[in-house]
């Protein structure tokens, strides 16, 4: 993809991560046995991102250190309680610039998948070993690669959709590199609430019709009632 860099990802996506991954997956029982994988020792996270996993580890007595490319990203990690307390080296993961051995070195999300490059992974796996203590271990999470979701190469995924937003996931898969290029795209009619808030307004009420019907994702068209802010 034109013009995308390691960094790309995170600086992009930082704002909504969250909303759009934060019920996704189940994280308590990555918890749960990274936790039991890591034991009394210590622990990296490559791509640490928000700090979805790293915070509760860490709170669970896990020695947690991160690393990743994207400063929006640590950002929203710093944001959250106990986000400061979390040591992470900024860089590119690929490379695991950190000092010390590690009894648990893990990547979670398919975010291996970030290093577009079948060196870049190789280059991974390789600086891990050497920052793997005697019985450490390396964890990957990520999908297998299902190549009938494409039709004629490419697909458009509704991942979510409320009454207030749309996210759609654009793929395009190139079956010679073995690469799959995904845009995500997020659509809200957050531009109104976005002019009325810049006028100092905000939303009391949003309906389908005239008539106060509820506006729902099945809605064709809506009418949005702003108020002045006074207080």
């Amino acid at each position: 993809m034109r013009d995308y860099e390691a960094r790309t990802y995170g600086e992009r996506i930082a704002g909504v991560y969250e909303e759009l991954y934060g019920e996704l997956f189940d994280d308590d029982a990555a918890v749960e046995r990274l936790a039991a994988l890591a034991g009394d020792g210590r622990a990296l996270e490559l791509a640490i991102g928000t700090g979805r996993i790293a915070l509760p580890l860490k709170q669970r007595g896990v020695d947690v250190t991160g690393i990743d490319i994207s400063e929006a990203m640590v950002a929203q990690l710093r944001a959250k309680p106990g986000g400061a307390d979390v040591p992470v080296v900024m860089g590119d993961f690929a490379d695991v610039g950190v000092e010390g051995h590690f009894d648990l070195v893990f990547v979670v999300f398919n975010t291996l998948f970030a290093l577009t490059t079948q060196d870049d992974q190789v280059r991974c796996f390789a600086n891990v070993a050497r920052h793997l203590t005697d019985r450490g271990v390396f964890v990957v999470e990520a999908f297998v690669p299902d190549s009938t979701r494409f039709t004629r190469h490419q697909t458009v995924g509704v991942d979510s959709l409320e009454t207030d937003h749309a996210h759609l996931e654009l793929s395009r898969h190139n079956p010679a590199t073995q690469t799959v290029d995904t845009q995500h795209v997020v659509l809200r009619p957050g531009e109104m609430d976005l002019m009325a808030r810049l006028a100092g307004l905000r939303l009391r009420n949003r309906w389908a019709g005239w008539d106060e019907e509820p506006f729902t994702s099945e809605s064709y068209f809506h009418v949005s009632v702003y108020e002045r802010v006074t207080e």
